[in-house]
């Protein structure tokens, strides 16, 4: 879901000149006040929210502050981000207000460094449960972390996770559509939760449960360590993965492919591909394409 755009940098709060981001009534701007009454709360993970009307982008605002030395469970969430940025380095744009794009700082250290691979997933896993059960549609993850939904019987990316190191923190991005309209899309195969019939698109309902279940999951994978297996999320991960059992063709760093039936997820979250000719190959990093079967 990508688009080249001029990049400009900076952060514009609400109080800047411009149009109102009430032109647009489908697409209210966020309670920046009431989502951190809400989520900010003693002893949890989320210690400070902001909501800033325009920036580059949330990873690279919040990394910034990651090696300034922020505290862990900071959350920025921008309306409009003009150079987000997706998997592969590629762009990430879309109207103001039409989505959720937001980073996590996060502190990780009962975790081994070496486990830290397994946070996109777990952003991932969190937000195909939440927008499953929040928004009424069924949300899957198309391996390692691409959210994806079927809109008449085709799959569609509805977001995408980024995660990087910055001062010893993680920092973890979230982009979802949620009301682009048709004419809208950077792609065809791009979606948001309103094409796919979502129930409820109001963005603060969304975030604050997102938020909400990620805690919870984010808890429970740091008090095992990291630990995919005893966590729970390999197997919740392999729940919602939409590439295992399927027909794929992998393009690997290096202009190489690989091919086979996606066959599993191994204990350091590569995905394992079965070759036509039995062998099973790790993949920890490309890009994957879900083939279809070929018609009988």
């Amino acid at each position: 879901m990508t688009s080249e755009t001029p990049r400009r940098s900076g952060l514009r709060g609400f109080g800047h000149a411009g149009p109102s981001p009430w032109t647009d009534l489908d697409r209210p701007p966020l309670d920046a006040a009431g989502l951190r009454r809400d989520l900010v709360l003693p002893g949890g993970l989320w210690t400070s929210l902001d909501v800033v009307t325009e920036t580059g982008s949330t990873n690279s605002d919040l990394a910034a502050r990651a090696r300034e030395g922020a505290a862990q469970g900071a959350v920025l969430v921008a309306e409009e981000q003009n150079a987000g940025r997706g998997r592969l380095e590629r762009r990430w744009t879309a109207p103001a207000r039409s989505g959720l794009f937001l980073s996590l700082l996060l502190r990780p250290d009962e975790v081994p460094v070496e486990r830290y691979g397994w946070l996109p997933i777990l952003v991932g896993v969190a937000a195909a449960g939440t927008l499953s059960r929040v928004a009424g549609t069924e949300v899957g993850l198309k391996w390692p972390n691409d959210l994806q939904t079927e809109i008449d019987g085709t799959e569609r990316k509805l977001g995408g996770i980024l995660t990087e190191l910055s001062g010893g923190a993680v920092v973890a991005g979230l982009g979802i559509n949620v009301s682009l309209r048709a004419d809208e899309l950077p792609v065809p195969a791009a979606a948001s939760l309103a094409l796919a019939g979502a129930t409820v698109t109001d963005r603060a309902t969304l975030l604050r449960a997102l938020l909400r279940d990620f805690a919870v999951l984010y808890t429970e994978w740091t008090a095992a360590a990291g630990d995919p297996h005893a966590s729970g999320l390999l197997p919740a991960y392999a729940d919602r993965c939409t590439t295992l059992g399927r027909e794929v063709r992998v393009q690997l760093p290096g202009d190489r492919e690989l091919r086979g039936e996606a066959v599993a997820i191994d204990g350091d979250g590569r995905l394992v591909v079965r070759t036509p000719d039995g062998n099973r190959q790790p993949v920890g990093a490309g890009d994957v394409v879900h083939v279809r079967p070929e018609p009988h």
